[in-house]
């Protein structure tokens, strides 16, 4: 690839988009979009951000959302590479933090491999922020002391075995990308006598559209589909969901479970 113009500064800067919540945007993370010559946004990204964008701003989706990508990793990379050397100043707009299960790194790898200046802005991630708006603390002292932060399915559309790892522990879990394997999920915990171990869905967290479900190890699947609840969402297994602000349905659970 050949710089058309001499006088461009080809760079790559990737913007962590945060949870969904436009206002959850960092301050640095405006500063580089209202910089930007091109940005290339995500699916996950909060289109309203896109209004810091300069009006000259080349505006491109990518999407990348679970299931659906519009386009491949790899033209990704490459179309971050051309747009740079194009016209300078690519602000690569990754949904929560782009380095979490984001793929940001390997977008800076291959940008730098052709001489693209690059940059990070941290984003605010999904798998704490999420679950804190609905009052749950991934710590707590006197409940937990670590937590684990897994992604339910691999590349290779397969459950990931750290699952497994977490699942015999006890420290929070939250899941990411795991609601198509929510069974598998639910019997890996299951199998490590954890049946009675708090579990909030979360969907479209920090959005008007944000809805959570709670249950137990035992009953999920069943209150997932009861209600409706499916990808964008973060799972969060532990006993730190006790402590959310709708902690008061386990102990309706456990009555209607003495009562049957």
């Amino acid at each position: 690839m050949q710089i058309n113009n001499k006088h461009i500064q080809p760079k790559l800067t990737l913007v962590g988009a945060g949870p969904g919540d436009p206002d959850l945007l960092t301050i640095k993370g405006l500063k580089a979009l209202a910089d930007a010559d091109v940005v290339l946004f995500d699916a996950l990204a909060n289109e309203e951000l896109l209004k810091y964008a300069s009006k000259q701003a080349e505006l491109i989706s990518v999407g990348k959302r679970a299931g659906k990508h519009s386009m491949k990793q790899e033209e990704i990379n490459q179309l971050i590479v051309k747009k740079a050397l194009q016209k300078g100043h690519v602000v690569r707009l990754k949904g929560g933090d782009p380095f979490i299960f984001g793929r940001g790194y390997e977008e800076i790898d291959y940008a730098e491999a052709f001489g693209v200046e690059t940059a990070v802005v941290p984003g605010i991630s999904s798998f704490y922020s999420v679950p804190e708006l609905q009052k749950i603390p991934v710590t707590a002292r006197g409940t937990n002391e670590s937590f684990w932060v897994v992604t339910g399915t691999t590349a290779s559309g397969e459950l990931s075995k750290d699952i497994h790892h977490a699942a015999q522990s006890s420290a929070t879990v939250i899941i990411l990308m795991g609601m198509n394997k929510l069974a598998e999920i639910a019997h890996a915990f299951l199998v490590n006598g954890k049946s009675e171990t708090p579990v909030a869905i979360i969907q479209n967290g920090s959005l008007p559209e944000e809805k959570a479900g709670y249950a137990t190890v035992e009953t999920m699947v069943d209150m997932a589909k009861d209600q409706n609840l499916a990808n964008p969402a973060i799972i969060v297994i532990g006993e730190v969901v006790r402590l959310g602000r709708n902690s008061y349905l386990f102990e309706q659970l456990a009555s209607l479970k003495k009562e049957n």
